[in-house]
């Protein structure tokens, strides 16, 4: 069997490895959101259907699995399919980097799973806005290799965990490079427990580490929240701005809290509001 996988990893192509490491840095991704990511200069309809094509010889290479469910149900159809690193793709990735790989899951948490896919949704919208030249994507990191460990007071050993760190650029004429800590809530988490995670990304900041390995710039932290009620998910993110404001700890101009579809706008004016 082990024969078997070197043979394997032999045989597939460097875009096949370039998708087995997307899936394996987001844990789960569906047809649609790697038909985004790998696919997208090709025109929508043969896009697809190549990527379906590849990811069913992954699949039968046991490089890949396939959740039993499905993301928007049976009308999704395969692009509702959820993907993850099966066992071949395992020991491939880790021969590759000499790293252990995340175990994959084949009964995740509904709410574990739409977090995670959600977080893909947004890596996905970066690079299409850098593909149609709205944005420039300079490096996108998701968690965890996105999250900030450090020393606190006292010697405590502390990590800030954003679901996403980015790097763009607001437009082609702009000479300035902009960084974010970018979090992705789907209405799950109370507004004090929000509000913590605010004052974690403060104390970081005034340790003075990341400004220090981004010449004295600390990312701006976005604030995504939406819900399955968009009347609840519009009081939420007026609440969480309200809570920000009063808060006497925190600098209020270094957090923007807005819906998923605000995102490239405001990438675009560099987060000016």
């Amino acid at each position: 069997m082990r024969r078997d996988v070197w043979s394997i990893g032999d045989s597939i192509s460097e875009r096949d490895w370039v998708i087995l490491r997307s899936v394996a840095e987001h844990r789960f991704l569906t047809v649609a959101q790697i038909h985004a990511l790998h696919f997208g200069e090709l025109t929508p309809g043969s896009g697809l259907r190549i990527t379906q094509r590849v990811l069913s010889r992954l699949r039968e290479l046991r490089l890949l699995g396939a959740l039993d469910r499905r993301v928007g149900g049976v009308r999704a159809g395969s692009q509702g399919m959820v993907h993850y690193i099966d066992t071949n793709g395992e020991r491939l990735l880790k021969a590759e980097s000499g790293r252990p790989v995340r175990r994959h899951m084949t009964d995740p948490s509904e709410t574990f799973l739409k977090h995670t896919l959600a977080v893909a949704d947004t890596h996905v919208s970066l690079v299409q806005a850098h593909r149609a030249g709205n944005s420039e994507l300079l490096a996108c990191q998701v968690e965890p290799a996105a999250w900030r460990p450090y020393v606190g007071m006292g010697g405590a050993r502390l990590v800030v965990k954003p679901d996403l760190y980015a790097e763009t650029v607001a437009s082609a004429d702009s000479e300035y490079e902009d960084s974010w800590f970018i979090e992705i809530d789907l209405g799950t988490e109370t507004i004090p427990r929000l509000i913590k995670k605010c004052r974690d990304y403060e104390a970081y900041r005034r340790m003075g580490i990341e400004q220090e390995r981004s010449d004295g710039a600390f990312p701006q932290i976005i604030w995504s929240l939406t819900a399955k009620d968009p009347a609840k998910a519009e009081r939420r993110r007026v609440a969480l701005r309200d809570a920000i404001e009063r808060d006497r700890e925190l600098p209020s101009e270094l957090f923007h809290v807005i819906a998923p579809e605000e995102l490239i706008p405001l990438m675009q004016r560099g987060g000016d509001v």
